[in-house]
Parts: C-alpha cells; sequence; structure tokens
C-alpha cells in the first residue's frame, strides 16, 4: 500500500514551517499544489517535504524569495545551473555585506547614544538625544520604521 501523504499540520511539524508560510509558499509558486485529498485536505509528499526544508534553510540564510525560487529552479547536473546558483549566492553574499556594514553603523550609533547618560543626570541625554535626532531626520530616511 503506498504513502497516502500528510496533511498540512504533520508537513509543517516535519518541517519546522507553519501551515501559513507553507500556503503562502503554494501561493508564492515555490512550492507546486500538492494534490488533495477526497475532503479537499493539502496531501504532501516526501519530495515536498524535502523542498520545504530547502526552504526553510534558504530563508533562515535571509535569502528573499527571488534567490530561493532561482535556486530551486536550477539543476543539480548542469554546469551552467551551477554558475547560476555561485551568482546567485555571490549577489546574496553582496547583500549580506551590505547589511552588515549598516549594522555596524547602527552599533555605532546606538553606543555613542548610551555613552551619553550613565544615569547620574537629572534629566537622560539619551532621551534629549533621541527628540535631537528625530527633529533632524529627513522623514524619507524614516519610512518602513
Amino acid at each position: 500500500m503506498s504513502d497516502p501523504g500528510l496533511r498540512i499540520g504533520e508537513a509543517a511539524r516535519q518541517t519546522g514551517l507553519t501551515a501559513a508560510s507553507i500556503r503562502y509558499y503554494e501561493q508564492e509558486g515555490l512550492l507546486p499544489a500538492p494534490p488533495r485529498s477526497g475532503s479537499s485536505y493539502r496531501i504532501y509528499g516526501e519530495a515536498d517535504l524535502h523542498r520545504l526544508r530547502f526552504i526553510r534553510l534558504c530563508r533562515a540564510m535571509d535569502m528573499s524569495l527571488g534567490e530561493v525560487r532561482t535556486l530551486l529552479g536550477l539543476d543539480l547536473k548542469d554546469k551552467a545551473d551551477c554558475r547560476a546558483a555561485r551568482q546567485t549566492l555571490d549577489e546574496h553574499l553582496a547583500h549580506v555585506r551590505q547589511r552588515l556594514s549598516e549594522l555596524r553603523a547602527l552599533e555605532r550609533n546606538l553606543r555613542s547614544l548610551r555613552d551619553r547618560c550613565d544615569g547620574s543626570s537629572d534629566q537622560c541625554h539619551i532621551i534629549e538625544a533621541l527628540h535631537r535626532q528625530a527633529d533632524l531626520t529627513p522623514a524619507d530616511a524614516l519610512r518602513g520604521a
């Protein structure tokens, strides 16, 4: 008798994802729509579980959905695809390096703010500095905050 597959809750448990994430990856085309049971439950097989684990691993490495989509579309044995995978990772590394640079600048800024006040003054120079910086920061620099 063949394996009937897993419903979404069990697939979520076995992959470390949430059911909502699985449905989202399906909606985004990263996971093919699975077959449905007679009672309309999604049914996932081993290949689906592997693909979901692959997606989870790539996302844990902060890859975008586009990068994951690219990697999923590549063939393990094709040299051109190997070059494409390397290029995808090189581009992702550049993004990670840029983000690290931004995070180091943020760390310096936070340290500078923290060093403004040791808690012994009558008023908090950290809060003063934040208020001053808020008024000097252009509105477009705060978008998404």
